[in-house]
């Protein structure tokens, strides 16, 4: 079982150990002060193995202490440590419950119970338990972290800024606030403020690796590519948690691929399987795992899609490399977004294509192949990023083929037909994702910016935005602007139909996300609004992973009027 990547992002969360030694010279304490003698001899037993991280015989220790007394404190104190330590997330939130419920005085107790549920996802509850700590201990400089990130994560920037604003003010050495202000500014958008607060974070502790690997990330999203590699192999010297040094990799696996040195950062970039990620998806499938070295020819290969449903496109550019790799003798087997089912079918027919099925179970994503029970055996599987290991090593081994997805010819007749009564030339556009938030929200333009390129004379615009867009056509039609809409066609989840009618327009325009994605991999012709640092482009000025695709780049991170600007020229003189 095998997993799919985690989102890059910054990285400021709940911070505090409940088994640092301060914290266990407190247990150690409470169990010397402990009136109930009988209790003691299992408690300090438990308190000794958890502090040589024996967490099984801390967990045994603490259940003979509960079985003395079901209503010990320390004991469901010492069972949440021992489980929490062993991995058992579930059981230690339990135990930390019950544990506060009899010692609702131990203001630790409720700091741990909060670190937990945050990094159980429980985002508003942690809230509510850092706030019940900071109570008791007024400007406690972790407590007040772990509220700031607790709110950062629910958008609540400002309450998360005035949080930390109060504190840093009391305790301006410490790094970690720092860090964490950076962390907030960069999930609200301002990416360039961000750096400030990641630079004072490193002058207090110069080998802060979590701060050297925030500033990376930001300077590849401003499209500083040796900064943000100097910064995350900085950060993967320095760094001292094992629990971070996946994201780092990934992080300079990014890195690397941004800048073309493909070689080094596919290998890299397979970190992101790593089940040290807590929001890795994890495949349900057993068999051998293809890697470079696995012979093919006529062999059956099983290739899952993996994250995104334009990841899940982009990365299928390598699928004809396999297929004739493979041989007329082997079998491709495809498992894709069942979306996509019909469209990769037509466009592989000689595989056999089903549908993945993704859920979450105990806060964990698991991708399921309900089809191979019909689909039958195969000799090895793979994620489908991975192919890029042995068939995408260097920018040159790209195809210059205009297209790898074949949209459906009837289709594509039907609505250059519907079309042409358009009586111009004819430009489907898009603007958003419906996957937004703060930290996104920075790689799309706002509508707003969109009027130069859509008061173009001579075009008819075609509505190819998915979702509810309604806000937006109206906001055009108030402002003279007509998009049509096409009739008869669900923009979200008819993808077959999608492609087709991409591949009838004149032109499509917007920004990386599905349907540019399905557009340029069908050979539709694609003007593809990016962002500096964009990774996709290996390096280079275009998108070699379709060739009809020309980038639009703005001159830096939401500084959209210049290059808004740009295209509304070139569509003047496009027909």
């Amino acid at each position: 079982m095998a997993a799919a990547a985690p989102r890059l992002g910054a990285v400021a969360s709940a911070a505090g150990d409940s088994a640092s030694p301060a914290a266990m010279m407190r247990l150690k304490d409470a169990v010397t002060d402990l009136k109930q003698k009988a209790l003691r001899p299992a408690l300090e037993q438990a308190v000794e193995a958890i502090r040589r991280e024996d967490y099984a015989a801390g967990g045994e220790w603490a259940i003979k202490a509960l079985n003395v007394d079901e209503r010990s404190g320390l004991g469901w104190w010492m069972l949440a440590i021992s489980r929490e330590k062993a991995g058992d997330l579930r059981t230690a939130i339990s135990c930390y419950e019950s544990a506060l419920a009899l010692l609702p005085n131990q203001g630790e107790l409720a700091n741990d119970l909060g670190r937990l549920a945050y990094s159980l996802g429980q985002k508003d509850v942690a809230e509510k338990l850092f706030s019940v700590f900071l109570l008791s201990n007024p400007g406690h400089p972790e407590a007040a972290n772990n509220l700031a990130c607790a709110l950062r994560d629910q958008q609540r920037f400002a309450e998360a800024i005035e949080v930390l604003r109060t504190v840093i003010y009391a305790h301006p050495e410490t790094a970690m606030l720092w860090n964490t202000l950076g962390t907030v500014m960069n999930e609200q958008g301002d990416v360039a403020e961000s750096q400030t607060f990641y630079d004072e974070a490193l002058r207090l502790e110069p080998r802060f690796a979590r701060a050297r690997y925030n500033r990376g990330n930001a300077r590849l999203s401003t499209g500083d590519l040796q900064g943000a590699l100097e910064d995350v192999e900085a950060a993967l010297n320095d760094n001292q948690s094992p629990a971070d040094e996946p994201m780092i990799r990934l992080a300079r696996a990014t890195a690397r691929i941004a800048g073309g040195d493909l070689a080094r950062g596919w290998d890299d970039y397979e970190i992101r399987l790593d089940p040290r990620f807590p929001d890795t998806t994890r495949f349900l499938v057993d068999g051998p795992r293809w890697t470079p070295e696995t012979e093919v020819l006529g062999k059956t290969v099983l290739v899952i899609g993996e994250q995104g449903l334009g990841d899940e496109i982009l990365f299928a550019n390598v699928l004809p490399d396999l297929i004739q790799a493979i041989g007329p003798l082997g079998k491709l087997m495809l498992a894709v977004e069942p979306r996509q089912v019909k469209l990769f079918q037509q466009s592989f027919p000689q595989a056999f294509v089903g549908a993945h099925q993704t859920f979450r179970v105990d806060n964990q994503i698991v991708r399921a192949l309900p089809f191979l029970a019909e689909a039958g055996p195969f000799d090895c599987w793979t994620p489908m990023g991975s192919l890029n290991r042995r068939f995408r090593r260097e920018v040159e081994a790209f195809p210059n083929t205009p297209a790898f997805l074949k949209a459906d010819p009837a289709r594509v007749t039907h609505w250059r037909e519907q079309l042409s009564a358009l009586g111009a030339p004819t430009v489907g556009v898009l603007w958003k994702s419906l996957k937004i938030d703060s930290a996104r929200r920075r790689f799309f333009s706002p509508f707003e910016q969109w009027r130069a390129v859509l008061k173009t004379p001579g075009v008819a615009f075609v509505n190819l935005q998915y979702g509810d867009c309604s806000a937006e056509l109206e906001q055009a039609k108030a402002a003279g602007i007509d998009i049509w809409n096409p009739p008869g066609i669900d923009l979200k989840d008819d993808l077959d139909d999608l492609a087709a009618l991409c591949c009838a327009l004149d032109l499509v325009i917007g920004p990386a996300n599905a349907t540019t994605n399905i557009a340029a991999a069908c050979g539709a012709r694609v003007w593809l609004i990016s962002t500096p640092g964009a990774w996709p482009r290996l390096g280079t000025d275009r998108y070699p992973w379709y060739p009809t695709v020309e980038v639009f780049d703005p001159p830096a991170l939401n500084q959209w009027a210049a290059v808004m600007d740009e295209i509304a020229g070139a569509l003047s003189k496009a027909f």
